[in-house]
């Protein structure tokens, strides 16, 4: 028995495939909502580094949740692809099969691989590059402000429905540079597409035609902002690359940064680390969004690559044409890579919650989602310090999903502020 197999206590054959597996673990259900933690421990206990599940169906893959086994998938372009036409389920995957908005084809910067891949990605990251970051800062700080002058004087909030959600899709029009007229309806719209229900196909569509028009009057009168940039771009992109890409960038930056935000705060609420800095201390917020990022990433499980060829990983036989689901959560608490669970992560940034390699978030991503994320919550303690939780923090309520990590609300209390009425605080260009 290796060194591995006797600090977890697992064995396994080494030529188990998903064929021959009979131990499933079903990925679905509320047994991610309470403590996800303890269940990927459990998992890994019981399978190792790699295990077979079962998606929403009982369609089979294999989770992967050790940290050096994400790396090695992550880091070999090669061995383990992105296209998911190469998937070698496709024959039993229903056509209302409620995770077919995650493995659909698209040509998107997301399903592109190799060169094409380099050259999409590419001009993402140079065109988020031209964001002036310090002008990013204090357009989040003037939509903090006007979302909080909204509840201000109420002494209570929700500060997911009404502060979380909200911020990251108004910074991104703004990077944009979108007329501030069709702000609350891609906000609206957005929200409505990344849902499971069945207005998501049409608010997809309206979000779809609002790109179309922002790229078309960016033709006529080009700016400072990411389509002018990615249109202006050496990769020499078409209007329909362009599109997909910002729809891609649109939905990755909404649900994970808002998620990020909202659980940062629950953390400073609640932690006694964090809780001490709350009247009135900046010095902790880095602090606890990287701890969010360690220990409740945003995006839990991400679907995901394919196998190019048959082979070995983890002690696993992977088939060609096998999904393997990236348990970046779980990876982030491998106890080879991260023995000191118990302790903070004050420093350590070697965390998987923005994927790794080629396919990973393209610098700078999370730089940007960090300058919405850590300035939002900033303003929120500087001008609520005295904010607290209005219901028991074990009374707090998680999305019942294994791919994102959000709460359902965060309802609060603090003391009322005067401030001007709502029309009066939005009456201002976002």
């Amino acid at each position: 028995m290796t060194d591995f197999q006797h600090s977890t206590g697992f064995q396994h054959s080494p030529v188990a495939d998903l064929a021959s597996t009979e131990d499933f673990v079903k990925l679905y259900g509320t047994q991610f909502q309470e403590d996800p933690a303890a269940l990927y421990a459990q998992i890994r206990h019981q399978h190792g580094g790699v295990a077979p599940v079962l998606l929403d169906g009982d369609v089979p893959a294999w989770l992967v949740i050790g940290y050096r086994e994400i790396h090695q998938v992550a880091s070999d372009n090669l061995l383990f692809q992105r296209d998911t036409r190469r998937w070698n389920q496709w024959d039993n995957v229903p056509a209302d099969w409620p995770l077919l908005p995650y493995v659909a084809y698209n040509p998107s910067v997301m399903f592109t691989e190799a060169l094409e891949h380099r050259r999409r990605a590419g001009a993402i990251g140079d065109a988020l590059s031209a964001v002036d970051q310090f002008d990013l800062r204090s357009h989040c700080e003037r939509i903090a402000d006007r979302l909080i002058d909204t509840f201000a004087g109420s002494g209570e909030a929700d500060l997911i429905a009404q502060f979380a959600m909200q911020i990251p899709l108004l910074a991104i029009a703004k990077m944009y540079g979108m007329p501030e007229a069709e702000t609350p309806a891609l906000v609206r719209d957005v929200a409505i597409s990344l849902d499971v229900g069945p207005d998501a196909i049409p608010a997809y569509g309206r979000v779809q035609e609002a790109m179309g028009r922002l790229l078309a009057g960016k033709h006529q009168q080009p700016g400072a902002d990411v389509p002018s940039h990615m249109m202006q771009h050496p990769a020499q992109l078409t209007d329909a690359e362009i599109i997909q890409d910002l729809l891609v960038v649109t939905a990755a930056a909404q649900q994970p940064t808002a998620n990020w935000i909202g659980n940062t705060i629950r953390l400073m609420l609640t932690d006694d680390r964090f809780a001490m800095t709350l009247s009135g201390g900046r010095g902790s917020v880095g602090e606890a969004l990287n701890e969010v990022l360690w220990h409740d990433t945003p995006t839990q499980n991400f679907i995901g690559r394919f196998a190019t060829r048959d082979t070995q990983l983890g002690g696993r036989r992977v088939r060609a044409g096998d999904l393997l689901v990236l348990g970046l959560a779980a990876a982030n608490a491998d106890p080879h890579v991260r023995p000191d669970l118990a302790g903070g992560a004050l420093g350590n940034h070697a965390h998987m919650s923005f994927g790794h390699g080629e396919h990973g978030c393209p610098h700078p991503a999370p730089e940007v989602a960090e300058v919405i994320a850590r300035t939002t919550v900033e303003v929120l303690l500087d001008r609520l310090p005295d904010l607290s939780l209005s219901v028991p923090a074990e009374r707090l309520v998680w999305r019942p999903s294994m791919w994102m990590r959000g709460l359902e609300s965060l309802p609060v209390t603090f003391t009322p502020t005067y401030v001007a009425s709502p029309a009066d605080s939005f009456s201002g260009a976002w």
